[in-house]
């Protein structure tokens, strides 16, 4: 059985309990790495300013600028960035088990949830945020 390394422990240890539930349920029948949990404001201004964008969000509008962080990016292991296909097999597994754990959240490659995956203006593949971040 898959578990987290020290890494990825470190980094979904910041992030909301439920969410650190959730991937830890994950991780047992799906090997992955948590790329990344709260963000500080250096990290996310750097991520906004990036050439391409990795994020559409100042400090201060991501969930992942909470504390603890309401947002989480994962990919599976071994990490390949340019495996979409093997990155939306994987949403299906977190997004099932998290409807399973009644863990209310969305996916940064589907942001209205509707599961068509080309309406989106921004595909972050690895971002998973709780609904309710704002409140």
């Amino acid at each position: 059985m898959p578990t987290f390394g020290q890494t990825s422990t470190g980094r979904l240890e910041t992030c909301d309990p439920r969410l650190q539930s959730l991937f830890q349920e994950v991780v047992k029948t799906f090997d992955c790495s948590i790329i990344c949990g709260h963000r500080g404001e250096e990290e996310q201004m750097a991520a906004f300013n990036a050439r391409p964008q990795r994020s559409k969000a100042r400090f201060g509008q991501s969930p992942h600028n909470l504390d603890p962080s309401r947002a989480v990016d994962a990919i599976p292991y071994p990490v390949d960035w340019e495996d979409i296909e093997r990155m939306a097999y994987f949403a299906g597994v977190v997004m099932t088990t998290a409807k399973w754990m009644s863990i209310p959240i969305r996916w940064g490659n589907d942001w209205d949830g509707d599961t068509d995956l080309r309406d989106n203006s921004l595909n972050d593949r690895p971002h998973y945020e709780l609904l309710d971040w704002r409140k």
